[in-house]
């Protein structure tokens, strides 16, 4: 939307997030074109106020970026999304633009939906907080490219998911714009305008979703080769690989593929701070339950912000099926156990959820009935169908 002309996207994941975002660029003035493996995007540069509220569904990445980029469409933009999405936290990122001249507010006490007044940005020098999301990052990393003027962020702490951060830069500079980034990671400079460049680029295989798939390998003992992963990734959840090695599994890997191959003779525990990748925490601490002792996953209090609470879904669903788990302040510690049981799992509308306790089902005793099981589409529609090309047997059923 940003790069005026005709950009293509090649692979890409089309499930709901991703949808929404294509939904949204409609709206602000692209033409979006989707085939079957393909997505063409023509713009001019420059978003448009759109015409009609913007539904974010359940995406906060969508939110959170375009709240910021919609500073630049001259006019009113509205941003909302589902029951999920209502929760998010928006008051960090309001604070950030309104010092940049924006006026935008939040319908709810610093929640979706979100109004912005766009037109009035200025370059200058933006505080926020970097230890609740990365998207506030992105999107005014974003949204300042395209400002005349020179602009600073400082973050007042430590960034979280610095890889998400990373990832957005390797995108700006894709496009051709620069971005000065200190060694700590706590200031971010940008001279703007930028004149963004079109571009075709191939989206590389997603860690977060492969993440199932080596989890499930490593506790059923098997093996699973999983294609189009690219080992100089920078996504942050490429780290379930150290994870799954360090409990004893073997991971070979090549130019664009992984072969995990599970342990025969029991896993080892683990400590894992998921600071930078809180999307793993549910697959883990499955892992965590295959493992001999107690294993810890820290840095947890971001998950209460997510699709779902997660820290209670996950706890709350995963007990039901055997697994032994212990909240404290910001850390789990997750007790390996032998006997897994069938259970009647509510995955709360997350996605994440969902796909763990799938996982989980693998090894358990019995049947396990995951119920609103199609809150999957929201990052990966297909996980099912390829949950049963690994040998799961699966019956989808249409009420319960």
């Amino acid at each position: 939307m940003l790069s005026p002309g005709e950009s293509i996207v090649e692979q890409p994941s089309i499930c709901l997030d991703t949808k929404a975002t294509l939904n949204a660029i409609r709206l602000m003035g692209c033409t979006v074109s989707v085939g079957k493996s393909v997505v063409r995007i023509l713009s001019d540069g420059t978003p448009k106020p759109p015409k009609d509220i913007v539904n974010c569904h359940g995406s906060g990445t969508t939110l959170r970026i375009l709240t910021a980029v919609s500073s630049i469409a001259p006019g009113i933009t509205v941003l909302t999304g589902n029951k999920s999405l209502k929760r998010r936290p928006m008051l960090p990122l309001l604070n950030a633009l309104d010092m940049l001249g924006v006026k935008c507010y939040s319908a709810t006490g610093g929640r979706p939906p979100i109004i912005i007044i766009g037109g009035t940005i200025r370059a200058g020098c933006v505080e926020i907080g970097g230890d609740l999301s990365s998207q506030y990052i992105s999107g005014l990393l974003f949204t300042l490219a395209k400002v005349d003027g020179k602009s600073t962020i400082r973050l007042t702490t430590p960034l979280v998911s610095k890889p998400y951060v990373d990832m957005t830069i390797e995108v700006l500079r894709m496009c051709g714009v620069d971005v000065y980034v200190s060694e700590d990671y706590r200031l971010f400079e940008l001279n703007g305008p930028s004149i963004f460049k079109p571009f075709r680029s191939t989206i590389e295989g997603d860690y977060s979703s492969a993440a199932a798939f080596i989890v499930a390998a490593t506790i059923s003992g098997g093996r699973v080769r999983i294609n189009n992963l690219r080992m100089d990734s920078l996504q942050a959840d490429k780290v379930i690989l150290d994870v799954v090695k360090s409990v004893g599994c073997r991971v070979e890997s090549g130019e664009k593929y992984v072969t995990i191959e599970g342990a025969s003779d029991g896993l080892e525990p683990f400590e894992f701070d998921a600071a930078n990748s809180p999307d793993l925490v549910p697959l883990l601490a499955v892992l965590a339950s295959s493992c001999k002792g107690v294993s810890v996953i820290k840095s947890i209090s971001r998950l209460r912000f997510k699709e779902s609470d997660r820290v209670s879904a996950l706890t709350s669903q995963l007990s039901k099926m055997g697994v032994k788990i212990e909240i404290h302040e910001d850390h789990l510690k997750v007790y390996g156990s032998q006997k897994i049981k069938g259970a009647v799992i509510n995955p709360y509308g997350d996605h994440r959820i969902a796909m763990a306790c799938a996982v989980m089902a693998l090894k358990a005793e019995g049947e396990t009935v995951i119920k609103d099981a199609l809150c999957v589409k929201k990052s990966y529609p297909d996980f099912f169908t390829e949950l049963a090309k690994i040998g799961a047997r699966l019956e989808l059923r249409k009420s319960l």
